[in-house]
């Protein structure tokens, strides 16, 4: 996933990735005790787990050891998977989620956060946790994403998701609404804040030097001229216009249906989509078992995999780590081109 600057591969980070576990009863403990045990064949970088012991004994039998900071986990590593505790009471029940096992995510997700935001680490991955059961605790964010940015002191409307696979980058302008709701949340001025931030993370996370930014209409065919609606000449189509000497290339609006095929893909670093499933789709039609969760726009690197929990799989032994994997892999990689690029800016 490399952009389009020819550089040399920088060297592993000296600090390790933190992963937090996400809810108990899911997937999260079983997909990163897997990825430990493959980390040597995978060629992933050295990370260590933040949250429940119970989860990831239940899951896995192999060696864990509990460490008090991230850096012994680079100690650690080659023997155990290192574990940052976090008190869960509970007896595992795979496949059932509980209020306690939220509690369990939720301090797992802000210790691992605080503990990149501080400097000990060097990116943050976040398995997957229970909304339902977060809410039912009082967590009134919308998912996980929004609880880093405001911990990292950044607004949501300043924060983009890219979802990421090999051959495709996406990231939709709204996300978690009704789709009869999208023509009237969407604003010229949201548009723009969302190349804007898939502008800079493709410079500050893929080493990208000019990025090409495609943009989606929403309607069939873009809109046809306004026969099939208004959307592309009167909200999308400023957005664009107004980003005229940027340094990156945008354009569109397109048609969505036909900017996915492979000599489409060749012509852009990032897909700009108005609404959830038009970024979606294609990207877990390409990289269902790879694709990543990027936010765009933290002072820091945080990604997940881009799955749920998984609850009607968890225990029975059979969850795929290639997401997790996928994830790993990214969080190092950009956060290496992040020093790389921090080197030059300097």
């Amino acid at each position: 996933m490399r952009g389009n600057r020819d550089t040399k591969i920088p060297p592993r980070m000296s600090l390790p990735v933190a992963i937090a576990l996400g809810d108990p009863a899911g997937v999260g403990a079983e997909i990163t005790a897997k990825i430990y045990a493959e980390a040597e064949a995978r060629a992933l970088p050295r990370f260590f787990a933040v949250g429940s012991r119970n989860a990831l004994a239940a899951a896995w039998k192999g060696p864990i050891e509990t460490i008090g900071s991230p850096q012994d986990a680079l100690r650690v590593f080659d023997h155990a998977l290192p574990l940052i505790e976090v008190e869960h009471s509970e007896d595992v029940r795979f496949g059932e989620p509980s209020l306690e096992g939220a509690r369990c995510a939720l301090d797992s997700l802000e210790f691992a956060t605080g503990l990149v935001r501080s400097g000990a680490a060097s990116a943050l991955v976040t398995a997957p946790v229970s909304k339902s059961q977060l809410h039912a605790i009082g967590f009134n964010h919308p998912g996980q994403t929004e609880f880093v940015a405001e911990r990292c002191g950044v607004a949501p409307e300043n924060i983009a998701m890219m979802l990421a696979g090999p051959n495709l980058k996406c990231v939709p302008v709204t996300m978690h609404i009704s789709l009869a709701d999208v023509p009237r949340v969407l604003t010229t001025d949201m548009i723009t804040a969302r190349i804007r931030a898939t502008a800079r993370g493709l410079i500050r996370n893929f080493g990208v030097v000019r990025p090409r930014i495609a943009v989606s209409g929403l309607n069939p065919h873009a809109g046809e001229s306004k026969l099939m609606g208004t959307e592309e000449e009167d909200i999308i189509l400023p957005a664009i216009e107004a980003l005229a000497g940027e340094p990156f290339d945008v354009f569109g609006p397109l048609p969505a249906d036909t900017m996915f095929h492979p000599r489409a893909r060749a012509g852009y670093d990032a897909a700009i989509c108005m609404y959830h499933d038009q970024a979606l789709i294609p990207v877990k039609t390409l990289h269902f078992d790879e694709g990543v969760n990027l936010t765009l726009g933290l002072p820091i690197v945080r990604t997940s995999p881009d799955h749920g929990t998984a609850f009607d799989i968890a225990g029975k032994g059979f969850a795929r780590p290639d997401a997790m994997a996928a994830a790993l892999a990214l969080a190092d990689f950009c956060a290496e081109q992040r020093m790389l690029y921090d080197r030059e800016e300097a």
